[in-house]
């Protein structure tokens, strides 16, 4: 599919406090009544991760490069699907198991664009943006490794 006339607004933001998942989505609408389509993501910190039952997730970024990767991701989706617009917020610092830590949305003309971009967006941010996990279970903690089925997940739009 080819991109829309106009560039999509791309809107990246890394930060410690949380969001609010209505008020992000309203900020992706133009108002002019262009969108047929927003879809978004919603990540939640687990409680248990491979058998580990998590206390906190501590998320370390490199400020500037991790804004300047995601933002990269986001118009490279904007180059396989005619979006309006492309939202990432991602927290970084100390959260607990049910805090929100990441939000993505994308609004097209279409939902197949806006279902695929959106989840494009999520592949790529899981295997592509520079942040460190770490994750503090049961008095121990240790790193939290990169997984091979998210990056088999991303692998897939390589043939697309």
């Amino acid at each position: 599919m080819a991109g829309p006339a106009q560039p999509p607004r791309i809107t990246v933001k890394v930060q410690q406090q949380d969001f609010d998942v209505g008020q992000l989505q309203a900020a992706l609408l133009s108002g002019a009544a262009a969108e047929g389509a927003v879809t978004t993501f919603t990540g939640y910190v687990r409680r248990d991760n491979e058998s580990r039952a998590v206390e906190v997730l501590e998320l370390e970024h490199y400020p500037g490069m991790t804004e300047a990767s995601i933002e990269a991701i986001a118009l490279q989706a904007a180059t396989r699907w005619p979006l309006l617009a492309a939202s990432v917020v991602h927290r970084v610092g100390a959260l607990s198991p049910g805090d929100q830590i990441v939000w993505v949305g994308v609004a097209s003309t279409h939902r197949e664009a806006a279902f695929s971009a959106c989840e494009f967006i999520m592949d790529y941010l899981k295997t592509r943006a520079p942040f460190w996990k770490k994750e503090y279970c049961e008095g121990s903690e240790h790193w939290v490794s990169a997984r091979r089925s998210d990056s088999a997940r991303a692998d897939r739009w390589k043939q697309g």
